[in-house]
């Protein structure tokens, strides 16, 4: 069922001309692109040489919207690599909040409601509108301007709005919540998964991939925890950068503070175009949690009006642009120079072995090649049973030389490459390439699982 994403922002005028309704609703999907300041020619190449290599590398589809929409930290349609890169962090992120206390627990919210929510969502709620209501509305010639802006309306007044963020959702879940822990603070709720985000111009929203942590205290202490999680946090982003410095935090000014905060702080990366922020964290007071539970304020704690209820500290993040951020910090070009003293550059996606979407590639080298592709696929049975991702690089059909096989692992990020050869046939003794050192080493085929588990675990636990 084809559906619009229509803003409930009645002061709009609405022309009855169906022609342009549907002109704008046309422009404003094609209206997704924004202009990065970028210092110098080197910059822009440099975002270039980023965007061409996520789409040849099957990170992200083709097309310039789909490019667009990424490059602006927007969910967009991934590649294989890109989905698992975006799965993997998801799966850090959820590990580092409900694994640092006992008290966070992950809950899931309806991704739409049927009620108005103006009172914790604002005036400006996104809802979703049949598009056959709405054209019926404006096909009404008889209808004026004043009348329809009234039709439109009660349309909106009865058609869900659907989420912005998740804030909403754990407030609706603090009482059952609250009495799972016996009452007492502080605890948090988390949650993942999309969001709706206004467009730049008047169409469609684009989704974005979130994160949400609402965490409860008590008034006296909600400022140590939004320090608290600003640290943990930063240190989260750093954990797995390349260059760590180019992750930082900055206070939110005062200006420029949401209705409900009085801190705000967000954690920032420094992408070729400039800032961008990846998590904003807020210290939120109670008003919300109070207009949330008007009906049943009897449950909340500091029931004397004297006292004020649990305060609130959100942390909001983006994964999609967060997935740019890593791939943007990891990417390296080098130069270096061929067998014919030929000046080269080597581009390498040095994601962390925990990010990285394929940690092995298998491939065979000279020798019957059936016998052969038997050993790779069942040791890439025993990487699947390990939980290692690999990519089998031994189907391919092409020839390709061992430079280009290395140039193409070395921009999809594959941590090892694995050679199965004639050698292994007769000695069990494989080769393993590392995409960090371009070390080439030989160990015995029963040893390799082990290696690149041990290698993966160490480097999480730095």
């Amino acid at each position: 069922m084809l559906i619009y994403c229509v803003r409930n922002v009645l002061s709009r005028r609405v022309s009855t001309s169906k022609s342009l309704q549907y002109h704008s609703i046309a422009l404003s999907l094609q209206h997704s692109s924004r202009h990065c300041s970028t210092s110098s020619s080197e910059d822009l190449e440099q975002v270039r040489t980023l965007l061409q290599l996520c789409v040849d590398r099957y990170y992200i589809s083709p097309g310039q919207t789909n490019i667009e929409l990424f490059q602006r930290g927007m969910s967009c349609s991934y590649g294989p690599l890109g989905m698992e890169l975006r799965r993997n962090l998801l799966e850090q992120w959820w590990h580092s909040v409900t694994r640092s206390t006992a008290q966070v627990f992950g809950i899931n919210t309806l991704s739409s409601c049927s009620r108005d929510n103006t009172a914790t969502h604002g005036p400006r709620q996104l809802r979703i509108v049949e598009s056959e209501d709405l054209k019926q509305i404006l096909e009404q010639q008889e209808l004026s301007k004043e009348q329809i802006i009234q039709e439109v309306q009660r349309l909106l007044q009865r058609t869900p709005s659907v989420r912005t963020n998740f804030i909403q959702g754990a407030l609706e879940q603090f009482v059952p919540s609250f009495e799972l822990v016996s009452r007492k603070l502080p605890f948090g709720l988390a949650e993942t998964g999309l969001c709706f985000q206004p467009s730049d111009g008047s169409g469609c929203p684009a989704e974005v991939t979130q994160t949400s942590l609402v965490w409860f205290c008590s008034p006296r202490t909600s400022s140590q925890w939004l320090d608290h999680w600003t640290r943990q946090r930063l240190k989260w982003w750093r954990k797995f950068a390349l260059s760590p410095s180019d992750f930082g935090s900055s206070d939110v000014p005062e200006e420029e503070l949401e209705e409900a905060a009085s801190r705000g702080v967000k954690i920032m990366y420094r992408f070729p175009w400039g800032q961008e922020p990846l998590e904003t964290l807020w210290s939120r007071g109670n008003t919300e949690l109070l207009q949330a539970h008007q009906g049943v304020r009897s449950k909340l704690p500091y029931r004397d009006s004297r006292k004020s209820g649990p305060h609130i500290v959100s942390v909001t993040g983006n994964m999609d642009r967060g997935v740019m951020a890593f791939i943007s910090n990891s990417l390296q070009q080098l130069r270096k120079e061929d067998s014919k003293q030929r000046l080269q550059q080597r581009k390498v996606l040095k994601l962390h072995p925990v990010l990285a979407p394929v940690k092995v590639a298998l491939d065979i080298g000279r020798g019957a090649t059936l016998e052969l592709r038997q050993v790779c696929e069942g040791l890439l049975q025993e990487f699947m049973e390990a939980k290692i991702s690999a990519w089998p690089g031994y189907l391919r059909t092409l020839p390709t030389s061992v430079e280009q096989l290395n140039t193409k692992y070395d921009e999809m990020g594959v941590l090892f490459t694995v050679v199965i050869s004639e050698n292994t046939l007769e000695s069990g003794l494989l080769q393993v390439r590392s995409r960090d050192t371009t070390i080439k080493e030989i160990m015995h085929i029963s040893e390799i699982k082990n290696f690149l588990s041990k290698h993966i675990s160490a480097a999480n636990n730095v």
